[in-house]
């Protein structure tokens, strides 16, 4: 139960339906929870309308809980999920420069999306990658909230998609995230 007093809320009661408990026991799992907190934390404002925000946050949240998904993979998921929402949705079906559909091996942070084997090659910050990459980025934008934690990828997916969020993250936020700094 939420009151508003003279310039801020107040909360006068509340009930937990979920503590997220596996994440206090594991390290690793409060180190990504952490992160993930704080990026919401900057990203959002008081008064402000966040519910995508929110679902985004409890799933990934859940995720990180209650499944042994990978973490690099779930926070790579999450970034990626948290850009679309704020406006900074890729282009994620043809070339951003000629328009072609097929032949995309490159992500450009520059242009904010795909772009093919040709004007990837012409674009110094474009990175290339995977089929299996171009798949999971493709998924991650275009499916249901709850939805975009059910695919698994190989390993070198995971580090493709971990360099593109972050540096995707980097560039559009304007401000360094490093995990590491937790």
């Amino acid at each position: 139960m939420l009151y508003k007093g003279t310039n801020t809320y107040h909360i006068n009661s509340c009930e937990m339906t979920e503590v997220f408990y596996e994440i206090r026991t594991d390290l690793d799992k409060l180190k990504y929870a952490s992160h993930i907190a704080k990026i919401v934390n900057d990203v959002t404002n008081e008064n402000e309308n966040c519910a995508e925000i929110i679902q985004l946050l409890l799933n990934t949240l859940y995720v990180i809980s209650k499944t042994d998904k990978n973490l690099d993979l779930v926070l790579a998921i999450f970034k990626i999920r948290l850009l679309c929402i704020l406006g900074f949705t890729p282009n994620i079906m043809t070339c951003q420069n000629c328009k072609k559909d097929e032949d995309i091996i490159y992500f450009s942070l520059k242009d904010n999306g795909f772009k093919c084997g040709i004007c990837g090659k012409l674009d110094t910050g474009a990175i290339q990658i995977s089929k299996g990459t171009r798949t999971a980025i493709r998924y991650i934008v275009m499916k249901e909230p709850k939805q975009i934690f059910s695919f698994n990828v190989s390993d070198s997916c995971i580090k493709e998609l971990e360099i593109i969020s972050k540096l995707y993250m980097n560039e559009k936020l304007e401000k360094e995230y490093k995990l590491e700094d937790l």
